[in-house]
């Protein structure tokens, strides 16, 4: 017992001098610094395999070209409208979403879309009357066979007083 109290005590030792050495601090701060570069793309912004980088730098891939504002205040009584436009060989579809789940056309919710050319689609949101449910975050997804794009608004209310 009095043998391991020795070893414990010298470990403690080991440490304690090890966190006052300048040394020791170097060590740790770089390797905290070497991770930070490790994660995400590599700078050149390509892809580390061939594939990947073919796959999302696809010119024929969905792209959302024009969407609206990201954070967006409605007054409660009045018309929400989203625009989103996307490009890509063959033409992409549009999804809506809202806080994570599709929605779909109801009385107060409609979807439009626009076949522009033979590459383009524009989809418009429109939510009229607007109410504290339709308060979230909403967001349009244009996807074809190559890639998909995505564009997130968050909306929310405020009460005009006349």
């Amino acid at each position: 017992m009095k043998g391991m109290k020795k070893e414990f005590s010298f470990i403690l030792l080991l440490i304690v001098l090890c966190f006052h050495d300048a040394q020791c601090r170097r060590g740790r701060a770089r390797s905290r610094t070497k991770s930070k570069f490790q994660i995400g793309l590599p700078i050149t912004g390509k892809y580390r395999d061939p594939e990947s980088d073919q796959y999302y730098n696809n010119n024929n891939g969905a792209k959302i070209t024009l969407a609206s504002h990201f954070d967006y205040e409605y007054v409660l009584g009045h018309k929400i409208a989203f625009l989103c436009v996307a490009r890509g060989n063959p033409r992409p579809h549009i999804t809506w979403y809202k806080d994570g789940s599709e929605i779909f056309t109801h009385l107060y919710l409609n979807i439009h879309e626009w076949r522009i050319g033979k590459d383009k689609i524009k989809s418009k949101l429109e939510i009229d009357p607007a109410t504290q449910m339709d308060a979230g975050v909403y967001e349009c997804t244009a996807d074809n066979m190559y890639s998909i794009d995505r564009r997130s608004f968050k909306t929310d209310f405020s009460i005009a007083f006349d």
